[in-house]
């Protein structure tokens, strides 16, 4: 802009100087001299006198001859610098690069809050270690009967480690044939599955990727969490690239279950951050960048994101991907056997875990813990109801479940039982199950 302003300066001071060649100069108006700056025009002064000699008819003496034409050169000298000017000035903004014309242009500079200028560094460097998943699963075709693969779902995961392994939930691939994972920039892999935790829906999946296409996310810690800490879900909900949902942590140590078994998981991170399908395997990070949870469900009738997601504490996810990379499946204690509903229970009128099966070649059934059966007559005999393990209460299925997480295989504990209208105690040697053996 300084460049063209500077020629609309030239042109409107070289403007008011006479023109020599003008076929029709005015004979009678006496031109006056105009002022110009120095640095663009000969310091030496014009002579002024009227161009009478262009005009026919007309007397002169040689005194004035000489000074037209020396009005004539000093004005086409004048003419001609201000065309080099112009022309220079011209071919330097043809030549410019585009470093210098944008210095031409301005613009608003993009004013960021620290917490924008946070959040938009989180996502940027915790997003290579986001995948995406898709479920494959065969089908046959019912016209030509040919076998196709098809997408049956996806989901989001995230790179454990720089062997390859990926994290996610056990739903995501549940029932799949084959499995594809897209990295960051966009190249797809096949996925082995390496184990799963049916019970905690976790999964680890392995991919051959070159290490330098794997960035591991960090991992933090879930037992030091609080409510109303800021928290951010990463994934690609609906099948889109990544995005970001931010929110607070709502709740704690809250209670879901399994999608595949039924069986509660424990101390469940309650958010409010958007989470909709596609977004489960997901990380949910803290403010750090640091993973605390694995985005797992939505409470929603619709299945859209209503306020209230849960995710798997990043404590729990740690053992059970430990034990899945080493040895392929997770050995957790069972009593083996089977209850009644809880419903079922509370309609006769007791607390407790109604034995329906106990298989005697199981820990209950080698212990002597009696099932739920009939007599020759058709009349329904209750089994054992358990009250309590190892002094610890014992009121629910989830109740019972909870206190053999805390076990292992190998362990004795004492199950105390109510047996028509009395009380037992009855040792019983935890075992892991059979298809995890």
């Amino acid at each position: 802009m300084a460049a063209y302003s500077l020629l609309s300066t030239l042109f409107i001071q070289s403007s008011s100087l006479p023109s020599p060649f003008s076929r029709f100069p005015n004979r009678t108006q006496k031109l006056l001299p105009t002022s110009k700056p120095s640095f663009l025009f000969p310091t030496n002064k014009l002579s002024l006198s009227p161009l009478r000699s262009l005009v026919p008819n007309q007397t002169k003496n040689n005194a004035n001859i000489k000074s037209d034409s020396d009005y004539l050169v000093s004005s086409a000298l004048d003419s001609l610098f201000l065309l080099c000017t112009s022309l220079a000035l011209s071919f330097s903004l043809f030549v410019a690069d585009v470093g210098s014309a944008s210095a031409f242009v301005v613009t608003t500079p993009r004013k960021l809050q620290t917490d924008e200028l946070a959040t938009v560094r989180l996502f940027q460097e915790n997003t290579p270690s986001v995948v995406y998943i898709t479920n494959l699963a065969v089908r046959q075709d019912v016209f030509t009967l040919d076998v196709l693969e098809v997408p049956q779902g996806s989901g989001s995961g995230f790179v454990w480690d720089k062997d390859g392994h990926v994290v996610t939930n056990y739903h995501v691939i549940r029932g799949a044939s084959d499995l594809k994972v897209t990295l960051a920039d966009q190249t797809t892999y096949d996925a082995k599955v390496v184990g799963f935790d049916q019970d905690k829906d976790v999964a680890v999946l392995r991919v051959d990727a070159p290490k330098d296409k794997l960035r591991p996310i960090p991992v933090g810690v879930s037992a030091d969490l609080l409510v109303g800490q800021k928290v951010y879900a990463i994934g690609n909900p609906f099948g889109l690239d990544h995005t970001l949902t931010t929110g607070v942590i709502s709740g704690l140590r809250r209670e879901i279950s399994s999608a595949a078994t039924g069986r509660p998981i424990q101390d469940v991170i309650q958010t409010d951050a958007a989470i909709n399908p596609g977004n489960s395997g997901g990380p949910l990070l803290d403010s750090s960048g640091n993973l605390i949870g694995i985005n797992t469900a939505i409470y929603s009738p619709s299945g859209a994101s209503s306020g209230v997601g849960f995710s798997i504490p990043v404590d729990t996810v740690s053992g059970i991907v430990d034990q899945l990379v080493k040895f392929g499946k997770v050995t957790r204690p069972i009593l083996g056997i089977k209850f009644a509903p809880d419903q079922s229970v509370e309609q006769l009128g007791v607390s407790g875990v109604l034995v329906l099966d106990a298989p005697a070649n199981g820990p209950a059934g080698k212990a002597g813990l009696l099932p739920t059966k009939r007599d020759a007559y058709g009349r329904l005999i209750l089994g054992d109801i358990i009250t309590s393990v190892n002094g610890k209460k014992v009121t629910n299925g989830s109740d019972l479940y909870r206190i053999l997480d805390q076990c292992k295989v190998g362990d004795t504990v004492t199950v105390e039982v109510l047996r028509g209208d009395h009380k037992e105690k009855i040792p019983v040697v935890l075992e892991a199950k059979p298809d995890e053996s």
